[in-house]
């Protein structure tokens, strides 16, 4: 069976539509040679006459007024399959909220990653507490959130990962005595409530040393011996350690969910957590 060329035909409609061989091979990037070469091809397969040469223009005939607009049928076609098929690039911008431990762990390496695979999506990351994140005057200003939910709690986030809440130190200043130092978040801080509520359960003495919203203050208080602190082990820094002492109760489990808010950008959205995804389970 004979099957035209639609690399051909693209050069014939260029042809028409630009006025002339040169200007078309400039357009397509040939020579005007190959594109001369080309259009004898399709007239010699079509045994027809394309084109007749008025002074220096090249002008349809008859047969090549005909078949232009079947040409451009047809490159319309092949052209849609090929944008159906091939996703547009993701652009925009993406309101990201997320608890500060994972802002200062998680989120350098997967922002570095995802910016360079869409460099046109802009990202605007607020760090706070997971019930500020969530409270409802707030979570309208953001599309997605990751945030930490008690388990057993109600939520409507997607848990990604139940993980486990582990005392944290730094070893190179051991826990001395039965008082211990702590090193918290403020109050609403689900790690502060759940090591209050531990070390209540138990007869060891106990006292916030140190408190302080930033986990870069957090750490750098630990590294001045000032006390432990409790974290999502997954969210561990890696200047310090995971502490086990006999005077640490068990501290339990926090599940780590993504809300993926009805935004303008679900694209976007979707995409980036996935890649919270990848990084939280791997």
């Amino acid at each position: 069976m004979k099957q035209l060329s639609l690399d051909t035909l693209r050069t014939f409609v260029s042809v028409i539509e630009l006025g002339g061989y040169a200007k078309a091979g400039d357009f397509l990037g040939r020579s005007q040679p190959a594109i001369s070469l080309q259009i004898k091809k399709l007239e010699s397969q079509l045994d027809r006459k394309l084109f007749t040469k008025v002074g220096q223009r090249h002008v349809p005939s008859a047969d090549g007024n005909w078949l232009y607009p079947k040409a451009k049928e047809l490159l319309e076609l092949n052209d849609n399959i090929f944008r159906s098929l091939t996703p547009a690039p993701l652009s925009g911008r993406l309101r990201l909220g997320i608890p500060n431990e994972f802002a200062s762990t998680l989120l350098p390496g997967l922002i570095g990653e995802f910016s360079k695979r869409y460099p046109d999506v802009s990202l605007e990351v607020t760090s706070a507490l997971s019930r500020d994140l969530l409270h409802p005057s707030q979570r309208d200003h953001f599309d997605l959130i990751l945030a930490l939910v008690n388990p057993g709690e109600q939520t409507e986030g997607e848990v990604v990962l139940e993980d486990d809440v582990v005392w944290v130190g730094d070893t190179a200043h051991p826990l001395v005595g039965n008082n211990i130092p702590l090193v918290l978040a403020p109050d609403g801080c689900m790690y502060r409530s759940r090591v209050i509520e531990q070390l209540k359960q138990q007869t060891f003495a106990w006292k916030i040393s140190y408190t302080n919203a930033d986990l870069g203050g957090l750490v750098a208080a630990i590294q001045q011996g000032l006390g432990v602190t409790a974290l999502a082990k997954s969210s561990l820094p890696a200047n310090l350690a995971v502490l086990n002492h006999p005077h640490l109760p068990k501290l339990g489990k926090v599940n780590i969910c993504l809300f993926n808010q009805d935004t303008q950008h679900p694209v976007i959205s979707k995409t980036l957590a996935e890649f919270f995804k990848v990084r939280l389970t791997q």
